[in-house]
């Protein structure tokens, strides 16, 4: 999970308390969904391409989760029903050396040999949709904080600029 620290929350808080609770929600569900919108460009350019399914199941989702806005960036896993690069979380974490064994069957045919056993090396992770949020945290944070202004200038409230915090070490 990605998460970003921002300061000067306290103001815009005060804002949205002042908002009825749906509203004040949904007015940070579309920030945050700005926000993730960000990431996921980037994430799309930073991904590795081969066929353009991994590229093409990038996507940000948002809801209310028992009142809590929430959004996210995911990539693979099922897309309006359909499975789709079921194999987006190995490429962004890596995997272990391990044994592949037929499932089903005697043998796997590979480069045109029947096999039992195949030794799988491993893949290095690639961290893409870590590297995009990392590398866009700013921008990120000035899309929440651009839309939250916006709808909140709809409704007559003013709140000042929130800037986010570096992470130690940057």
């Amino acid at each position: 999970m990605l998460e970003f620290k921002v300061r000067g929350l306290a103001e815009l808080e005060r804002a949205l308390n002042e908002l009825p609770v749906k509203l004040a929600a949904n007015v940070v569900r579309g920030g945050l969904r700005a926000a993730a919108k960000v990431v996921e460009a980037e994430a799309e350019t930073l991904v590795p391409n081969r066929t353009g399914e991994l590229r093409e199941s990038i996507r940000v989702s948002s809801r209310l989760r028992r009142g809590v806005p929430e959004a996210s960036v995911k990539a693979g896993g099922k897309v309006k029903g359909k499975r789709v690069a079921f194999y987006a979380h190995m490429v962004e974490k890596g995997t272990e050396p391990h044994e592949i064994r037929p499932k089903g069957a005697k043998s796997l045919f590979l480069a045109g040999v029947n096999r039992t056993l195949v030794n799988h090396p491993g893949a290095q992770a690639k961290r893409f949709l870590q590297r995009a949020a990392d590398q866009r945290r700013a921008e990120a944070v000035e899309a929440f904080k651009n839309h939250c202004s916006k709808r909140l200038a709809r409704e007559g409230v003013n709140v000042p600029d929130p800037e986010p915090e570096t992470p130690e070490g940057e």
